[in-house]
């Protein structure tokens, strides 16, 4: 019965969030990803590298819009995501297949991983996760997959949420660094 009692929440839903703080989670978001995507299609596309990838629209809502989060800190999107990519590349040279055991001992590591070095930063999971189940394009990178897209994405979200994110007098970003 414990085990279902546990299932309630201790809390009422989060408090809203004032106007001002949803206009710069949204131009934050907006600049971000256009930054990812404007250098992915200027320079990367043409030579079969990827720089845009769907954990990114993740970190966006934490960089930009949770950005006092711990999972937001830079530390933790860069190291969280580059972490993750290897765990990601690592899986798919050692597990192939079925696709399943692949992907699960991919998220399952990247969690552990990022516990471990205090790099935890959810989109992570989903950086390992594409490692592992992304087409031919994605998995044609290999280590690269770390750098591109993984490490020059996430520095990307972060160079602009330190400039979007401490325009305004009342938000401060980033909380720690290391």
């Amino acid at each position: 019965m414990n085990f279902f009692v546990k299932m309630k929440g201790i809390t009422k839903s989060p408090p809203s969030v004032n106007m001002s703080e949803i206009i710069w989670s949204w131009i934050g978001a907006f600049i971000g990803i256009s930054a990812v995507g404007f250098v992915h299609y200027r320079f990367f596309e043409q030579h079969d590298f990827i720089l845009m990838i769907g954990s990114f629209g993740a970190s966006a809502v934490l960089v930009y819009g949770a950005i006092k989060s711990p999972l937001a800190q830079p530390r933790n999107v860069i190291g969280g995501h580059m972490l993750s990519a290897l765990i990601g590349v690592l899986t798919l040279k050692m597990i192939p297949d079925p696709l399943w055991l692949g992907s699960a001992v991919a998220v399952a590591t990247s969690i552990a991983l990022m516990h471990a070095t205090r790099t935890l930063h959810p989109p992570g999971g989903a950086t390992a996760l594409i490692a592992v189940i992304g087409g031919e394009k994605i998995k044609n990178l290999g280590f690269i997959y770390i750098l591109l897209p993984a490490g020059a994405g996430a520095v990307i979200l972060v160079i602009v949420a330190l400039i979007i994110n401490n325009i305004p007098k009342n938000r401060k970003y980033p909380e720690y660094w290391i």
